[in-house]
């Protein structure tokens, strides 16, 4: 069970650097591809329009990974709860209820 706790924690680090490093990468609406690679945007690798194409899934993908890391990570760290377990509350132990004794048995007349 550690081993697999290990992994999802590679993992989740991993897609995290991936995610930050893709989303520094992205140019804005009104960023030029010419400023970027020093060229104009018909000589860049993916052409005119194919690296926000590309940068765009690859951001959604590694998102995606975190995300399922992340909820991977909760199921696997939260300890196995029993039936009669009552979460936070469990190390308390009830309090008897007694019926409220009153000083003076006796209306007086």
């Amino acid at each position: 069970m550690e081993l697999i706790k290990t992994l999802v924690l590679i993992v989740n680090a991993l897609s995290a650097i991936a995610v930050i490093v893709l989303v520094l990468m992205q140019h804005g609406k009104g960023a030029d591809m010419g400023a970027a690679f020093g060229s104009g945007s018909a000589g860049s690798l993916f052409g005119s329009s194919g690296s926000a194409n590309f940068l765009s899934r690859s951001t959604a993908v590694c998102a995606t990974v975190f995300f399922a890391s992340c909820l991977a990570l909760v199921l696997v760290m939260t300890p196995s709860a029993n039936k009669d377990s009552l979460g936070v509350m469990s190390g308390v132990k009830p309090v008897a209820s007694q019926p409220a004794q009153s000083t003076q048995n006796k209306i007086p007349e």
